[in-house]
């Protein structure tokens, strides 16, 4: 089983891991970071017609939502965001300010994002100018930017956006509607949800590829047909949940998940006993070949949360880039 996680993770694509390592600085911010609305989750009908029909992997971040909760403002109050400074000056957008919602998906050729906002697109760097279908393309080597209009903008590879604009011009009513069935089925509660038909979701893709966060990308990895979704609104309340190829693996990744878990536990220093809370707030059930992880984290430990966030200097090591299959990273 080792093998074949090792394998998995050798087969993801440089633009794939790019966008990867930007989805996880927002996710940083938001969890190191409201919605008001109860019942299932509502999926903007404008992102919906841009997503390829292929896609393996759907994800929201309801961004205006997430810009209410209180651990959002502590977490940005507290630390610059340099990364999503650089996303911001490359594609003439800033997640933080102008984007209301974000729908990404991921399909064989790659990374695709579709955003609502208030979009004023400046002049990119090293992006040129040009107008596709009646659409403006800002267009660098082989990544790009179209805007529908001033509240609608996609990004990812070149071919990926130009396919976009074409459904969308079409009226091409193709869609991934097996995902989509499942993501509707999310409270709409959740700032954050995911679904996949395969072993990539937005969770795994965000991961960083060293250290102990590794071994949890490796444990979630193995997890196929996955469902996700994370609340900011009272502290962090998060699951996953997916199945297994066997009974055995399942075990076995319950296994493994419990012992990170434990061995979390016992790295709390002695002075600091209330950290333990963070740890009993992670649960692992198996059940056959089915494996769920739930997050809970209370409000009154959120601080506790952030310090250990900012501990790892993690955003410190992911540089932002949007760059294709075999550019060089900080290339748009």
């Amino acid at each position: 089983m080792r093998n074949w996680m090792a394998s998995r993770k050798n087969r993801r694509s440089p633009a794939d891991t790019a966008v990867a390592r930007y989805l996880y600085i927002v996710l940083l911010a938001l969890t190191a970071c409201n919605s008001a609305e109860t019942g299932r989750t509502g999926i903007d009908s404008t992102l919906v017609a841009l997503v390829p029909p292929d896609a393996a992997m759907l994800s929201g971040i309801r961004m205006e939502a997430v810009r209410e909760t209180q651990l959002y403002r502590k977490m940005l109050a507290q630390r610059t965001l340099p990364q999503l400074d650089d996303f911001a000056r490359q594609t003439g957008f800033d997640p933080r300010r102008d984007v209301r919602e974000l729908l990404i998906a991921s399909n064989p050729t790659g990374v695709l994002m579709a955003a609502r906002g208030a979009f004023n697109l400046r002049a990119i760097e090293g992006a040129t100018k040009s107008s596709y279908k009646g659409y403006a393309l800002y267009a660098s080597d082989s990544r790009a930017v179209g805007l529908i209009d001033s509240s609608t903008a996609v990004a990812g590879p070149l071919p990926a956006v130009r396919a976009a604009l074409d459904r969308y011009k079409a009226g091409d009513r193709a869609r991934p509607e097996e995902l989509l069935a499942r993501a509707r089925q999310i409270p709409s509660e959740n700032q954050i949800w995911s679904v996949s038909n395969g072993f990539e979701n937005l969770l795994t893709m965000t991961i960083p590829q060293q250290g102990n966060a590794a071994n949890v990308g490796r444990i979630l990895q193995s997890l196929e047909n996955t469902t996700a979704a994370a609340d900011f609104r009272t502290g962090v309340n998060g699951y996953i949940n997916g199945s297994c190829r066997s009974e055995l693996d399942a075990k076995n990744l319950g296994d493994a998940a419990r012992g990170l878990v434990g061995l979390g536990r016992l790295s709390v220093p002695e002075n600091q006993p209330e950290l333990l809370k963070l740890w009993d707030g992670i649960k692992v059930d198996q059940q056959q070949r089915t494996v769920k992880i739930t997050i809970a984290i209370p409000e009154d430990l959120v601080d506790k949360l952030i310090d250990l966030l900012g501990k790892q200097s993690l955003l410190r090591r992911q540089p932002v880039s949007l760059a294709a299959p075999n550019q060089p990273a900080g290339a748009f």
